[in-house]
């Protein structure tokens, strides 16, 4: 089969990965309890937490806006259209996947749930085994080296 026609994704597995780690958070919460680490808590946490929720609430729609701006699918199981270097790409390459994580740091911090901070980087690495690295072939595959001058310059995650 040729590679321009393969899709990056039989699945899309990003926004089940994260949902099952939101999941996982609440239950260890309620199975486990609180596991003996100092969270920060108050008004403090509240605020912190509401920033980082709507930070990653901003960037998640700047990168939909923007993929929608230039034509191509938004969902990780379709085929990528153009290649998309601005907006927020211009600093991640992953910008939905990096607010889904900082959506969990803040749900963390918002609940007082510890189990959102160990959920939150074990999605992120699920999500660069199982999504990203098939991502990154399809696109290399059909935007070659033009994709790979884009990930010289600009990180994989931050």
């Amino acid at each position: 089969m040729n590679a321009y026609r393969l899709r990056p994704l039989n699945f899309p597995w990003p926004p089940l990965l994260y949902g099952a780690a939101f999941v996982a958070a609440i239950l260890l919460d309620r199975l486990v309890g609180r596991v003996p680490v100092t969270v920060m808590t108050g008004s403090l946490a509240w605020l912190a937490g509401g920033l980082t929720a709507v930070f990653a609430l901003a960037l998640d729609i700047w990168a939909v806006r923007t993929l929608m701006e230039f034509h191509t699918p938004i969902m990780p199981h379709r085929c990528a259209c153009r290649l998309v270097t601005t907006g927020p790409f211009r600093f991640t390459r992953n910008p939905i996947y990096l607010g889904y994580t900082l959506m969990m740091i803040a749900l963390g911090l918002l609940t007082g749930n510890p189990w959102f901070f160990l959920a939150a980087p074990a999605a992120a690495v699920a999500t660069t085994l199982l999504a990203i690295r098939c991502e990154e072939m399809h696109l290399l595959a059909r935007f070659g080296i033009d994709f790979e001058r884009y990930c010289r310059r600009t990180r994989r995650w931050i």
